[in-house]
């Protein structure tokens, strides 16, 4: 193996740079050339490569985005589409893809490798909703969650202040870790997520508790899809059964996606990064590397799915001890 190719691809999160720095200096150390595809998918199809060193990724690792740029790529959906980019990849003599992806991207990446076998494919996972199986955190996850609970923070001390329930929706379409993790962190009275039914219900309840104990403020955390809906709908059914209590809403957006890597982050997409290299060159491909219980595993890309979180009972009481 003589080349290989680094691709972003997908919605960004912290940790992306890190990752790319990595992958490009284990390269390096194993007499590997490095080139980055900017643009995502698309700019695997537009050929658009640039060559990658060690000097091009010093003083990245802090740095939140990706240096390759990113995209949802409609074209890469269409077999021309990928015809093309195969096409691109042989003419710069590309020998193999490192793909940096969440769930949406790392099936792109399983349909070209099974079109195309001879140009391997290993994905690395990252998404700040962390749903994707076969690793136990993706890259962003958490830096996303100290994000949401250094806001929520912030938050709390205007609720206490002006005695409010203030609603706050973080991101999460089709899995709660997101705001089960910032819930718990930051002391919410209620968390709300996909995976927990009857949630209006049990914040009726907490309403009741609250006001015996006589709450002067309250902290509900939302994930945007939670099956009561969003933070806007939630704050509407809230108003009909906490009378003369000023409600508040506040969507925390796309802070959750940007911002410079935590710690964990950096030393996880390092670890993924190095572990994507090596594995190509055990003769590994069209895998994806991640990180089950603090050591590297690796699955298909045929094997890795979308997953919500395992609410059982014993998850569902800690959630109702921390939140009561």
């Amino acid at each position: 193996m003589n080349k290989i190719a680094i691709l972003t691809s997908g919605g960004d999160v912290p940790g992306l740079n890190a990752c790319i720095r990595a992958i490009v200096k284990a390269a390096s150390y194993y007499n590997i050339n490095t080139l980055g595809i900017k643009g995502g998918f698309d700019g695997m199809i537009n050929g658009d490569f640039t060559v990658m060193d060690v000097p091009s990724v010093n003083h990245i690792i802090h740095l939140g985005g990706t240096i390759l740029k990113s995209s949802r790529s409609d074209r890469f959906k269409t077999e021309e589409g990928r015809k093309t980019a195969y096409r691109q990849l042989n003419e710069a003599g590309i020998d193999a893809v490192i793909l940096i992806g969440g769930d949406g991207s790392l099936q792109g990446g399983r349909i070209f490798s099974e079109e195309y076998k001879d140009i391997p494919f290993m994905g690395i996972p990252k998404t700040i909703d962390n749903d994707i199986s076969g690793t136990d955190y993706c890259i962003g996850y958490d830096t996303a969650i100290n994000t949401a609970m250094e806001a929520i923070d912030k938050i709390r001390d205007t609720a206490e202040s002006h005695n409010r329930i203030f609603i706050v929706e973080v991101m999460g379409r089709n899995a709660g870790y997101i705001a089960y993790g910032t819930g718990l962190a930051s002391g919410a009275d209620g968390i709300l997520i996909p995976e927990t039914p009857a949630d209006l219900e049990y914040l009726k309840n907490s309403f009741t508790k609250d006001h015996n104990r006589k709450k002067n403020s309250l902290i509900i955390v939302v994930a945007e899809g939670d099956e009561s809906g969003g933070a806007l709908i939630i704050a509407e059914k809230v108003r009909k059964y906490a009378a003369r209590r000023d409600v508040r809403i506040s969507v925390l957006g796309h802070i959750q996606r940007g911002g410079s890597p935590t710690a964990f982050d950096r030393i996880l997409a390092a670890r993924l990064g190095v572990a994507a290299v090596e594995n190509l060159l055990k003769g590994e491909k069209n895998r994806m590397v991640g990180i089950i219980k603090n050591d590297i595993s690796v699955t298909p890309l045929a094997d890795v799915k979308n997953r919500s979180m395992n609410m059982d009972k014993d998850a569902l009481k800690f959630l109702e001890i921390l939140t009561t």
